[in-house]
């Protein structure tokens, strides 16, 4: 089964950084599509960033700038480099991967468990 398990959350001071990594595993053949989306309390879930198959990325606009989403396919690994973050950044942060699984061929669309990012003084 495909899982993804995202990891680098944690308390930072605004101006910080922070970089996020989203490992898939499982029986993949290919990813074609991943997003990194974020919840804030009281609100609903939005899309921050996405990388394409192609490496295309794109952002929301308070983020443009600041994040930088990347791709390490040997690991099947999908990074978000957080700079300048705000205490408007404060979110639990989801990655969600699409592809193909191995050997059924068929398609995929998991989400992880989630890393909060605190901005705080």
């Amino acid at each position: 089964q495909v899982q993804l398990v995202e990891s680098g959350g944690g308390l930072v001071q605004p101006g910080g950084s922070l970089r996020l990594s989203c490992a898939a595993s499982g029986s993949i053949f290919s990813i074609n599509r991943t997003a990194w989306h974020r919840q804030a309390p009281g609100k609903e879930r939005e899309l921050v960033a996405v990388i394409t198959s192609g490496g295309s990325t794109d952002y929301v606009d308070s983020v443009k700038g600041r994040f930088t989403i990347s791709r390490e396919n040997a690991k099947n690994t999908v990074y978000l480099q957080m700079n300048s973050l705000r205490p408007e950044d404060t979110a639990v942060y989801y990655c969600n991967a699409n592809g193909v699984k191995r050997y059924s061929y068929k398609s995929f669309d998991i989400w992880g468990q989630g890393t909060l990012v605190t901005v705080s003084s």
